[in-house]
């Protein structure tokens, strides 16, 4: 009965299965403190923290739908991530651009506390899904992976950020991280657009 369809999955799916929706879930919690803490604090680095881990949710769920589907599938959706990476970005310099025309100074103690949970989440998240890219290096998984590598260099700013300004009172410090995360997520984008192509070409 080896053709019957009725076999159970192979255990490194299983496995990327659990990874990735661990980090969908811890994510999309993720999303809804950092917006909240960021509109709370008037804080644009925590803001943009937030709306980076809630596009990380959504790469996370396609590359739970891309799980056991053809490589042509798992290269589309991680080429469809980087179009959403792109988006958040500039989406993100111009919040900056706006912040900085009539926004009012940040509360760093709120800014240090949260980015420091969220850099605490992003480690683990990274972690899991270093040991599936490890086990495969399968495009969908390596797109993954960067957007949550990006997302640990983004909290790791918003506390150097939270630091400088509880030393300095500048609320300069906040938009410069705001826009350097904007920065970076486009860069990454291009990255994971770049892997994506390379994939489909070497089917074609």
């Amino acid at each position: 009965m080896a053709d019957c369809g009725c076999e159970p999955p192979p255990l490194d799916t299983l496995e990327q299965h659990r990874a990735l929706k661990v980090a969908l879930w811890l994510n999309a919690a993720m999303f809804v403190v950092e917006v909240s803490a960021g509109l709370f604090a008037h804080s644009t680095g925590l803001l943009a923290d937030g709306l980076d881990m809630l596009s990380d949710a959504f790469v996370y769920a396609i590359a739970l739908l891309a799980i056991s589907r053809s490589a042509r599938f798992k290269a589309n959706a991680a080429g469809w991530s980087g179009i959403m990476l792109l988006i958040l970005g500039i989406g993100l310099l111009i919040e900056v651009i706006r912040r900085a025309a009539n926004g009012t100074s940040p509360e760093a103690g709120w800014m240090l506390g949260v980015a420091a949970v969220a850099l605490i989440v992003n480690i683990v998240v990274l972690r899991l899904l270093s040991r599936q890219r490890a086990s495969g290096d399968e495009v969908h998984l390596r797109a993954a992976w960067i957007f949550t590598r990006a997302d640990v260099v983004a909290n790791a700013a918003v506390i150097a950020s939270a630091l400088a300004i509880l030393a300095t009172g500048l609320r300069y410090f906040d938009l410069i991280v705001g826009a350097a995360i904007g920065a970076y997520v486009i860069r990454e984008a291009f990255e994971i657009m770049k892997d994506a192509r390379d994939a489909k070409a070497s089917l074609a």
